[in-house]
């Protein structure tokens, strides 16, 4: 009998084991799953696609998860922390039904379905991307506007009133602002300093007159049909994309990197600081950059860091770049020569991926695009002038500069569509063209293997330089009016890209060529990518800098 109730006994306990694993691995559960629910329409029914967005009262931290093909949508427990939660959700041409909130708790999963109905406003909702579909005109009138959207959304211009000579005024009047100004805070430019652009001549007057005819100045609403880039579906919906605020939405997270270490790091395109964002808790710390020009616009652009570690950043009309030692906390910066400055003088941009071989500094001064070569060792900067493309004797308008191992020179000619390769000892220029004619290349990286990675702003791709087999690949980006700003490759065979119009980050899988688009929450204007590739996928870092936050993106597969 005794043998029996063990036998008994034993069954009993492993039926328990069993059910207990049950529990803990089934989809859905308690140890999985902190928040779930459906989103649907009238029109549609289960909504894929949707965007939904979780963030607790009092944090600086939203968490946002994507609808499946049945409209479900489940954050992770490990995600949100007990607390109350608002919740959004993003579809174009919807609008949420009520304000729904949730109360998650410790161990147990909440529901929450959410309802979408018609937009009451969709011309607010259109991002940069839609407004460029849906404006008649021909693609060579239309790519004038990506020369807008830095500082603000086109959205501003398509419901403005003014008429052809207005717009001349406003070319006029932009031509003297900051590029890292904002409508909320404008900095106008120092003395003789003028941006290059459409001002007062026939092209000019040619490009005014069809923005006054695709705005309100003739008419009380738009004579053409507003169109919107579908949902993404299937694997792009397999995501979680965390933004954490920064202490204030005037900051402007031009370029974000990580560190070894994990931290966060962003530079400010319209304040003197540098940026440290903990991304286990969202604490920012701020440190002030020394100032070279007092009465000159204030904004840093290019942060990279070199083989010991610590930080450079280019201080644009301050005239100056500045390293950040890590040891000490302190700032070093070095200026323009005197007799090489003038009010449009403009350091946005450099290269230390080499510097430890030579132990000098590439930096590009926008000001005529005059390269320098900063010598650490004697402080003393080398003027290389105006890099000219040898086959049709046009200044290279470099907008991105990267160093290879050997300190080699690469210069993306964003006026064009040349790569130039300086070389480090004998300074001979090599001249690569890509495949698409007026690319318009622009940022990128140097990877492990050699390979320059560049996007193609006007080009809608990825662009790939292979210097051992001298020959450029591209990649076209699916969604139209992508208008890739840069690209990073990772070593996990991944390459991945942002955009200032279409609020969707790309990924690309570059054995197959084939990419998975990823939606954003709301509204993201991103210049530099950065991918952790310590595991696989990699996770995307990028700046909302429009939107005063750090955006992290990371695909489930």
């Amino acid at each position: 009998m005794r043998g029996h109730y063990r036998l008994k006994g034993s069954i009993a306990l492993a039926a328990l084991i069993l059910a207990l694993g049950a529990l803990i691995l089934a989809p859905g559960a308690i140890a999985q799953t902190a928040l779930s629910g459906r989103v649907s329409s009238q029109a549609e029914g289960a909504m894929e696609g949707v965007v939904v967005s979780a963030k607790r009262e009092g944090s600086v931290i939203t968490v946002s998860v994507v609808t499946d093909a049945q409209g479900r949508f489940a954050f992770p427990a490990a995600r949100l922390e007990p607390g109350k939660y608002t919740l959004k959700a993003r579809a174009t041409g919807y609008d949420l039904d009520g304000r729904p909130a949730a109360e998650v708790a410790a161990g147990r999963e909440t529901g929450a379905d959410l309802t979408l109905k018609p937009a009451r406003n969709l011309s607010a909702q259109l991002n940069n991307a839609e407004w460029m579909l849906s404006m008649p005109g021909t693609d060579q009138q239309k790519n004038f506007l990506l020369n807008c959207n830095s500082c603000h959304t086109l959205e501003r211009i398509v419901k403005s009133s003014y008429d052809a000579d207005g717009f001349q005024e406003v070319f006029e009047r932009m031509a003297g602002y900051y590029p890292g100004s904002t409508p909320q805070r404008p900095q106008r430019l120092v003395g003789d300093a003028r941006r290059t652009g459409l001002t007062q001549n026939s092209e000019g007057r040619k490009t005014a007159e069809w923005l006054a005819s695709v705005n309100l100045s003739q008419k009380e609403t738009w004579d053409y049909p507003l169109k919107t880039l579908p949902r993404l579906t299937g694997a792009s919906t397999r995501v979680i994309i965390t933004e954490y605020d920064l202490p204030n939405a005037s900051i402007q997270p031009h370029d974000v990197i990580l560190d070894r270490q994990g931290m966060v790091w962003y530079s400010d395109f319209g304040q003197m600081f540098m940026g440290k964002m903990d991304p286990a808790t969202g604490k920012v710390t701020q440190y002030p950059i020394p100032e070279n020009k007092n009465n000159f616009p204030k904004g840093t652009l290019d942060l990279e860091t070199d083989a010991k570690d610590d930080l450079w950043i280019g201080v644009m009309y301050q005239g100056a770049i500045a390293k950040f030692d890590r040891g000490t906390n302190q700032f070093k910066s070095w200026a323009i020569p005197k007799e090489l400055d003038s009010d449009a003088g403009q350091l946005g941009h450099l290269a230390v991926t080499g510097t430890h071989v030579d132990n000098k500094v590439w930096i590009k001064n926008s000001d005529g695009n005059n390269i320098y070569r900063l010598d650490l060792t004697t402080d003393k900067i080398e003027n290389l002038g105006q890099i000219m493309d040898p086959a049709t004797r046009k200044r290279f308008g470099s907008y991105g500069i990267h160093s290879d191992t050997a300190n080699n020179l690469y210069l993306l000619d964003y006026s064009a569509g040349n790569i130039g390769r300086i070389d480090a000892k004998t300074k001979e220029l090599k001249v690569y063209v890509t495949p698409t004619p007026n690319s318009r290349p622009r940022r990128g990286r140097v990877d492990s293997q050699g390979r320059l990675w560049f996007a193609e702003y006007q080009g809608n791709a990825i662009g790939m330089l292979d210097p051992k087999a001298e020959r450029i690949h591209e990649w076209k980006v699916p969604t139209p009016w992508s208008a890739p700003y840069d690209v990073m490759a990772g070593a996990n065979g991944e390459a991945w890209t942002g955009s200032m119009l279409t609020d969707r980050v790309a990924r690309l899988d570059t054995v197959s060529g084939q990419y998975v688009e990823y939606p954003l929450p709301r509204p993201t204007n991103i210049r530099r990518v950065f991918v952790d590739d310590a595991k696989k996928p990699g996770t995307l870092w990028v700046g909302s800098n429009h939107g005063g936050s750090i955006v992290k993106v990371e695909p489930l597969e």
